[in-house]
């Protein structure tokens, strides 16, 4: 495995991070558990959860993935594990059961605690922007965190170019702490949103970059076809694949994708994960995963080696997204 330092930081990560989404939801503990092994002895150290994961569960507010990382780390060596989880979503009822200001997040660090059995969080990240919360409260409550040893550093997700840079810009005025990661939607098949503006206000600043679905919720892995547009998956819902499944351009780029995994001999899947590590912004990609296989079949992409041919060819193949 390969590591790389978070952003501006000296933090050493894996240069993929393990997603823990379907912990709890489609993969139960013992999947999981067995998915945190193989990844740990990959040479992954880098695990990223959020406090709402699985909440939609029927009858479940969240807090499970947590609770199963919780469990597995207590015979792990937790100084060689970089912890990321996050703080926004409704946890529990009332008019404060969600948000960025000082009563949510100040109950919700200590819950992640709790359930992930640690006594600091190595990354604890604003899941979505909350703009009914001044930027002064939230970034203030994160700072006391991060004094205070429970947290050791901050980032945020789904933020657009100009509130991150806003947010920096509070932080440098203030001497708090600032948020040292951004995790974004980005991937192949999912491309402006992230290079428009974020990934050239990421290198300026030295915020490190941690994209979540960089398969673009499986469809860069091929198991879509232009004959078979549901296969079995648990994220047919999602919205970027009904965007994604009957446009042909998507699977003209798919085309090229399988091309040259080919060439290489790997899964398309590592295409689509080397092409997001040969970007300069990028520190670590989320990889989820429900079963070893899934985990498996992704693990080679640090080794592969993209030709500037191939960048270019996947660049122009994918640019309308």
């Amino acid at each position: 495995m390969q590591f790389i330092r978070l952003g501006r930081t000296g933090l050493k990560v894996s240069r993929l991070c393990l997603g823990t989404m379907t912990f709890g939801w489609s993969a139960d503990e013992t999947e999981s558990f067995a998915i945190m092994n193989r990844a740990f002895e990959a040479g992954i150290n880098f695990f990223d959860t959020a406090d709402i994961y699985s909440r939609w569960i029927a009858g479940n507010q969240g807090g499970e993935s947590e609770t199963i990382i919780g469990k597995w780390l207590k015979d792990k060596p937790r100084h060689e594990l970089i912890i990321a989880t996050k703080v926004r979503g409704r946890m529990w009822n009332g008019a404060n059961g969600e948000g960025l200001h000082r009563q949510h997040i100040l109950k919700a660090v200590e819950d992640s605690l709790r359930r992930l059995q640690t006594d600091y969080i190595d990354l604890y990240q604003t899941h979505f922007p909350d703009d009914t919360t001044p930027l002064e409260e939230t970034l203030s409550t994160l700072d006391s965190l991060v004094q205070s040893g429970k947290v050791r550093y901050i980032g945020c997700s789904n933020y657009p170019a100009w509130l991150l840079m806003k947010n920096l810009w509070v932080s440098d005025v203030q001497r708090w702490a600032r948020f040292d990661c951004l995790q974004p939607h980005y991937s192949l098949f999912h491309r402006s949103e992230f290079e428009r503006e974020l990934a050239a206000a990421c290198l300026d600043q030295g915020v490190g970059v941690i994209p979540y679905s960089p398969l673009a919720a499986g469809f860069a892995t091929g198991k879509y076809t232009r004959d078979n547009r549901q296969p079995e998956t648990t994220r047919e819902s999602s919205g970027l694949i009904q965007r994604l499944i009957n446009n042909m351009q998507a699977y003209d780029a798919l085309d090229l994708v399988r091309e040259i995994a080919q060439t290489h001999a790997v899964p398309m899947a590592q295409i689509a994960l080397a092409w997001q590590l040969s970007k300069p912004a990028v520190t670590a990609p989320i990889i989820g995963a429900r079963t070893i296989s899934q985990l498996e079949e992704v693990l080679g992409a640090v080794d592969v080696k993209l030709s500037a041919e191939q960048l270019q060819q996947l660049d122009a193949a994918t640019a309308m997204f």
